[in-house]
């Protein structure tokens, strides 16, 4: 097959103490996420539908939180080594399309840094990739502000 197509979806809870990072963006707001590296749930997902595209196992058997080399390190190294992978297993990135779940912050003032940032990792240009958020209505912890989510898209071709 030439083309394929991947999901990936990440979840990290609130924590005070840390930075919030979003598909490689630093926030400014009175929480973070909490997670071994800096926690970016955007590019945690986006890493995860590449791979799963390609077949590949998830991003959790390249980067675990077991290894300290991971520790606290930006994303969107992780997110390079992953297009870095597809290559060498014969594939390329084609678009990405992302959808964060969030109370707050308000992302949409960002969302062509954020853009910036992952056409940047991936080599696509910011044409390629889609980007947008929701809320959760309040409903559960999502709602509550307790936790961001994002789920991704992507597809990917044989080079």
């Amino acid at each position: 097959m030439p083309l394929r197509i991947g999901h990936g979806y990440d979840i990290h809870r609130t924590a005070v103490d840390r930075p919030l990072v979003l598909a490689g963006v630093r926030f400014q707001a009175d929480f973070g996420l909490l997670g071994h590296s800096d926690a970016d749930c955007v590019t945690h997902a986006i890493c995860d539908a590449f791979l799963g595209a390609a077949g590949l196992p998830d991003i959790g058997n390249f980067f675990p939180d077991t290894d300290p080399t991971w520790k606290d390190v930006d994303s969107q190294v992780l997110l390079r080594r992953v297009v870095q992978v597809l290559r060498e297993n014969g594939w390329k990135p084609v678009n990405i399309d992302s959808t964060v779940i969030a109370e707050k912050p308000r992302i949409s003032d960002r969302i062509a840094d954020m853009k910036a940032a992952l056409a940047f990792s991936t080599g696509l240009p910011t044409t390629s990739i889609g980007l947008k958020a929701t809320t959760h209505e309040g409903i559960g912890e999502l709602g509550k502000g307790l936790a961001i989510a994002a789920h991704a898209v992507a597809l990917i071709e044989r080079i």
